[in-house]
């Protein structure tokens, strides 16, 4: 290996105090810091291309293909990738992803569900709870497990739409299912979970036979826009869902959202935003490598947007609660289980598809962490036609104790 790229390599990063060793594709061995954490190895000249001008997007793409390595954790490695990196800005959607994110856009959406969550009911289960729970879950203390962490999530949605037995649930993108059987069985509701996942609609529609819910609960392999024009519900959830709407038709959404809502009746629409006002875009090519590799044809905005979206939609805002540290949390414990089942992550999905996982939850969890991205769930009504939205005055039946 010639010795410029050795030089080319110190050059780079030897004043930033990268606390790593760098091997080349020949076994050269460049050492950065008196006590290196970890190793990153370059296994291909396309490798040595990403290191040598590295972004967050080209160090995940390079680590995917296999053009380097990284022994140590994920979460260790994203924080020195951040500093061989330096300043990531974040803005504009690039040309590339723009293009790519409206192709995606015009294709069905449940060809991107199906990229993203198709990927078999059995990986999944390597690092998630035992309920399947896909999205932030919810800490009271800090050393919640991960499953009682997305129980108190589940019980925390219900209890802000508080549900009442007989009500109507309508769950829009209900996963696996989690929380239309905790509101059904803990709070006697009709429960309607839709999903455009064949394997979630498979999932579900057997453990509503397991659990002898059938009449009470029942899932529906459908898009929301699809929904009957007469079906009405009092309570509807939206739950890690509304990331995959785009922008342009967040209007669109939340306006059918008001529609099935009758007067009176409420949403919790819990998803993820930008933390910068104004952002389009993560920096640092990360937007590109999520349209690509994970969640193509998705969208972030800013909660400003989103609130004022669903105000001009006729939906009237009346609690907001911002759960950035949580999903952060919630994201590492996902990685560190996935690491933890390498082994059998690659054997179900794949080195390549593992990769992209890791790489994906990981940096997810260091967005959150570095306020990036952010998580709100959003609670909003219907008004009556004089204006009436009856709800407590307080926020007690959120935290209070909960009714018989």
């Amino acid at each position: 290996m010639p010795l410029s790229i050795a030089k080319i390599i110190e050059r780079r990063y030897g004043t930033l105090g990268v606390p790593a060793d760098f091997v080349l594709p020949g076994g050269e061995r460049i050492r950065l810091a008196e006590h290196p954490e970890l190793e990153v190895a370059a296994r291909t000249v396309r490798g040595l291309a990403a290191l040598a001008r590295p972004a967050l997007g080209r160090l995940a793409r390079a680590y995917v293909h296999g053009d380097i390595d990284f022994s140590g954790s994920a979460r260790r490695v994203l924080g020195i990738a951040e500093r061989m990196v330096g300043q990531v800005e974040h803005g504009r959607v690039s040309l590339t992803e723009r293009v790519a994110s409206w192709l995606h856009q015009r294709r069905p959406n449940r060809a991107n569900i199906a990229h993203h969550y198709d990927v078999g009911n059995a990986f999944y289960r390597l690092w998630l709870d035992e309920r399947m729970v896909y999205s932030c879950a919810y800490y009271r203390q800090d050393g919640d497990s991960l499953a009682v962490a997305q129980a108190q999530k589940l019980d925390h949605v219900c209890r802000k739409l508080r549900l009442a037995p007989g009500e109507r649930l309508l769950d829009i993108g209900c996963g696996w299912g989690a929380l239309i059987f905790w509101a059904a069985e803990n709070y006697g509701v009709d429960a309607t979970g839709i999903t455009l996942s064949r394997n979630q609609a498979e999932h579900v529609a057997e453990e509503i036979r397991r659990r002898g819910l059938e009449g009470r609960v029942r899932v529906e392999l459908r898009d929301y826009h699809d929904l009957p024009d007469d079906a009405r519900y009092e309570k509807i959830a939206s739950i890690g869902m509304f990331e995959h709407v785009g922008v342009a038709r967040l209007a669109a959404y939340f306006g059918r959202i008001r529609r099935l809502l009758v007067p009176g009746g409420f949403v919790l629409n819990h998803g993820i935003t930008h933390g910068m006002e104004g952002a389009a875009a993560l920096g640092s090519g990360i937007g590109e490598f999520v349209e690509d590799y994970v969640f193509p044809g998705g969208e972030l905005t800013h909660v400003a947007r989103v609130i004022s979206a669903m105000s001009a939609a006729g939906l009237e805002v009346v609690d907001a609660e911002a759960l950035r540290e949580h999903y952060a949390k919630t994201l590492w414990s996902w990685t560190e289980r996935l690491e933890t089942n390498a082994d059998a992550a690659r054997r179900e999905a794949g080195e390549e598809r593992y990769r992209v996982w890791r790489v994906y939850l990981a940096g997810s969890a260091h967005a959150f962490d570095r306020g990036w991205l952010s998580l709100w769930q959003l609670l909003a009504g219907r008004p009556f036609d004089d204006g009436r939205l009856p709800h407590p005055l307080t926020r007690d039946y959120m935290y209070g104790p909960r009714a018989a």
